[in-house]
């Protein structure tokens, strides 16, 4: 024969495990908006003291308190130990003092990076004149000559691979990059 339980003697409120509202209440009573005033009117000091140690300047020091507050406030569903809120916020300082840092070091090696010196129209149409030049110099080169300082010069080859290329000797290679040279000298000398 199965053995039924007495009915259970009645429970005073004390003795009632918390309702599912109960632990809602007492964990969101550490999350409050009074307790983080309170956190922030016992603790800013302190936590401003630990970013001036991270940070080198009083207005950043402050502005990241203060942003730690705030972010704080805004995710305090997720902090439901009143005694974990001043960890968080000394977290939130620290990483936030971080981020402030690598901002700085991005913004001065963007700074340091000093911009190209830009030529003036008459330095770029000189520069254009000497360009337009030299091509109608190399032009008037032997084929061979120009073939050789074309990728001695401008493909930066060696004489060897120059040799390899165009399948001629390496004395060949240097007799016509020396007389196209001269060619060349002759031809941007002269009166245009």
């Amino acid at each position: 024969m199965p053995v039924i339980a007495p009915w259970p003697a009645a429970r005073t409120a004390a003795q009632l495990p918390p309702q599912r509202g109960d632990a809602d209440e007492a964990m969101a009573a550490g999350t409050t908006v009074d307790h983080l005033t309170e956190t922030y009117r016992a603790h800013y000091r302190s936590l401003l003291g630990l970013a001036a140690l991270l940070l080198d300047d009083t207005a950043s020091c402050e502005d990241v308190v203060q942003e730690a507050f705030i972010r704080v406030h805004s995710a305090r569903g997720r902090v439901r130990d009143p005694e974990k809120t001043l960890a968080y916020l000394r977290q939130t300082v620290v990483n936030l003092s971080r981020s402030a840092l690598r901002r700085r070091i991005l913004g001065l090696k963007l700074l340091s990076k000093p911009m190209p010196d830009m030529a003036s129209a008459e330095e770029g149409a000189y520069e254009q004149l000497e360009r337009d030049q030299l091509i109608k110099a190399m032009r008037g080169l032997q084929r061979r000559q120009r073939e050789v300082l074309v990728l001695r010069y401008f493909a930066d080859m060696t004489e060897a691979q120059v040799a390899e290329t165009l399948g001629l000797s390496l004395g060949s290679v240097k007799a016509y990059g020396s007389r196209g040279i001269a060619a060349l000298r002759v031809a941007m000398e002269a009166p245009a």
